[in-house]
């Protein structure tokens, strides 16, 4: 009964967003990829609503429901079935009566299954179509035959855009190539980012900005965005790592596309506050750093988390705090292995929590880290509480894990402010607390 429930909901909220937006001709940036969408996102809501009426996915609304109820402004009602009743009657307002309408939607589109895009890309009108990074291990490869497979998928939103539409694509992605010949094929134009020179929009110069004082603990990044040959400093507090960067990178490209000059678009992007669970810098107990990646986890995701701990340089130890990465499929042994091995040649302490981390412990100590330096755990309380009585002055900690393994917990026990929680960390409304 709840399954058909839900299938009842998501089917008139998804006739009445098409009709929402036949209506309203919004113009529309869908953000797809396997890393940094809901960053995306959030950095070129920033670029397009300096001077426009903007609405953009709440936190993370990209699957079949979130993306209809952004369409129509509502919120997520969860268990509550007279809140998505409501949601539906409003809905219907929109439709019938003439009201203000955002100028344009910044959309955030997932896949968790096969169909996911396709089928929404068939009655979408997209403006500008955003693909970030596409690894070799995406993450919901589980639910895909293989990772070209995941490939065709995020592709497919290209089918999405207008004649006149704009592919904005990760030039240094091996993968490229097959959605630049899909986009060639539908004649659309196409603008690429990253951080080589080659892209039409990059960013170089990267450098950390840190705290005055003795303590000299990094605050943020800093780097130059370049655009048709002119270049602007852009610096992002409360984040590390230079693809915390890429973000900025991709909305700078989305700017330029509909027309904005790099200054313009480097002051919007002054104004960016980077989504929580990302990278984000917080004060730790006992005078250490937390790095709070704890919305989601990938191979790849894994791998930039630990080159930012690089560029760090405590003057305690560097503590990497991994749970299990979700929905690898038969990919999942292996890539817990290697991540376990790249984090020995970077981490004094590994603490690994969950069933499949395990493998990452093992491959942690294959690679030379001292069987004394790995701790195990089977959940996130238990890793924060025993973490909290580990942790000396000058430590650095990284946490990171797939979404259910709520992570945040972990953080939580650590962070020197527990009681900004709610203000601070991912996964705090009360649906998610009680669970």
């Amino acid at each position: 009964m709840r399954t058909l429930f839900k299938k009842c909901i998501v089917y008139v909220l998804t006739l009445e967003a098409r009709l929402v937006v036949r209506k309203y001709k919004p113009r529309i940036v869908a953000v797809t990829g396997s890393v940094g969408k809901t960053s995306t996102k959030d950095a070129i809501y920033s670029v397009l609503a300096e001077n426009a009426h903007v609405r953009k996915s709440d936190k993370s609304f990209n699957s079949e429901v979130g993306l209809p109820l952004t369409i129509l402004g509502c919120p997520n009602a969860w268990s509550n079935p007279l809140r998505w009743l409501q949601n539906i009657v409003d809905g219907l307002i929109l439709i019938i009566f003439k009201t203000t309408y955002p100028e344009w939607l910044v959309l955030e589109v997932g896949a968790d299954r096969p169909g996911d895009i396709s089928s929404l890309a068939a009655w979408l009108p997209v403006d500008i179509a955003v693909i970030t990074r596409l690894p070799e291990v995406p993450v919901h490869v589980e639910f895909f035959d293989s990772a070209d497979a995941v490939v065709a998928e995020k592709a497919s939103l290209i089918n999405a855009l207008k004649k006149d539409g704009t592919l904005v694509v990760y030039a240094d992605d091996n993968r490229r190539d097959v959605l630049v010949q899909k986009a060639q094929a539908r004649g659309v134009r196409i603008v690429t980012f990253g951080l080589l020179d080659t892209a039409d929009v990059y960013a170089s110069g990267f450098s950390v900005v840190r705290e005055e004082g003795g303590n000299n603990w990094p605050i943020g990044m800093e780097s130059h965005i370049t655009a048709g040959g002119i270049s602007a400093p852009v610096s992002t507090l409360g984040i590390l790592g230079s693809h915390m960067v890429l973000p900025l990178v991709a909305a700078a490209a989305v700017g330029s596309a509909v027309g904005k000059t790099l200054p313009e678009i480097a002051e919007a992007l002054s104004h960016y506050t980077p989504p929580h669970g990302r990278m984000r810098l917080l004060p730790g107990i006992k005078d250490t750093r937390i790095i709070d990646d704890t919305y989601n986890s990938s191979p790849v995701a894994v791998v930039a988390a630990l080159d930012a701990l690089k560029l760090i340089a405590p003057r305690g130890r560097v503590i990497a705090v991994f749970a299990d990465m979700l929905e690898l499929g038969r990919h999942s042994v292996e890539e817990h292995r290697k991540i376990g091995a790249y984090a020995a040649g970077i981490v004094d302490i590994l603490v690994t929590v969950g069933f499949r981390a395990r493998d990452a412990a093992n491959g942690a100590l294959d690679a030379g880290l001292a069987d004394g330096n790995i701790f195990q755990y089977e959940d996130a309380e238990k890793a924060g509480e025993e973490l909290a009585a580990m942790l000396a002055p000058g430590d650095v900690v990284l946490v990171k894990g797939s979404q259910s393994m709520r992570m945040e917990k972990t953080v939580e026990h650590v962070m020197l402010n527990p009681e900004r929680a709610g203000e601070l960390l991912v996964r705090q409304e009360l649906n998610w607390k009680n669970r």
